[in-house]
């Protein structure tokens, strides 16, 4: 019973770890971390990104590099 109670609160420390951490990790990261979270549940994947997108959207992108004339 303990260990059980244990897992269910790391699990609870590291998602709250992750969606604080969430704006700064390399989008390969986000990206497996999101995947890994919904496992092809379709319906939680529009949830999760929903809540992301309101909670935490994307920085603003450097411009693209433009080929010198």
């Amino acid at each position: 019973m303990m260990m059980a109670n244990s897992t269910l609160e790391f699990e609870r420390l590291l998602g709250k770890a992750a969606l604080a951490l969430w704006p700064d990790l390399p989008r390969d990261v986000q990206e497996n971390l999101f995947e890994t979270a919904v496992a092809g549940d379709s319906i939680m994947g529009k949830h999760l990104a929903s809540y992301l997108h309101d909670h935490h959207p994307k920085k603003a992108q450097p411009a693209t590099p433009t080929q010198l004339a």
